[in-house]
């Protein structure tokens, strides 16, 4: 296991990431941003979400977050981010408040550069725990 920042979530992570119908890997953003910058960290959602495009093959622009508000199978801080011409998965992500900040858990295809996803996430200014799944 790599160094974490904080191993129990580290962990669920990795169960997120059990062999299902896609390989995936993952990676849990942490932010400073508490309750009430609910606004700066949705924006860093999106930010990671083009940086996991761009190193998954698409272009940013041709991209969109679905936030499920009229999908019942989605919690209030869950988000797809998907492609606009045939609503191909490209990540999701949780939302989660943790110890007064939020800590972003996204996973996306095993097959996009993970390595350049977790440093790409670095040069925003974020601390990354890169999280790889079982293919």
């Amino acid at each position: 296991m790599p160094d974490t920042i904080d191993d129990d979530l580290y962990q669920r992570t990795k169960a997120l990431l059990e062999p299902g119908d896609i390989a995936l890997n993952g990676a849990v953003v942490h932010t400073d941003y508490d309750g009430q910058e609910d606004v700066k960290m949705m924006q860093a959602t999106i930010d990671v979400g083009d940086i996991i495009a761009v190193h998954s093959g698409y272009d940013p622009g041709d991209c969109y977050v679905y936030s499920g508000n009229d999908d019942p199978d989605f919690s209030s801080n869950q988000h797809q981010g998907l492609t606009l011409e045939d609503e191909d998965f490209v990540w999701e992500c949780q939302q989660l408040l943790r110890e007064g900040s939020f800590d972003i858990v996204i996973y996306y295809e095993a097959s996009a550069d993970h390595e350049g996803i977790l440093e790409g996430i670095r040069e925003l200014g974020f601390d990354v725990t890169g999280v790889e799944g079982d293919e």
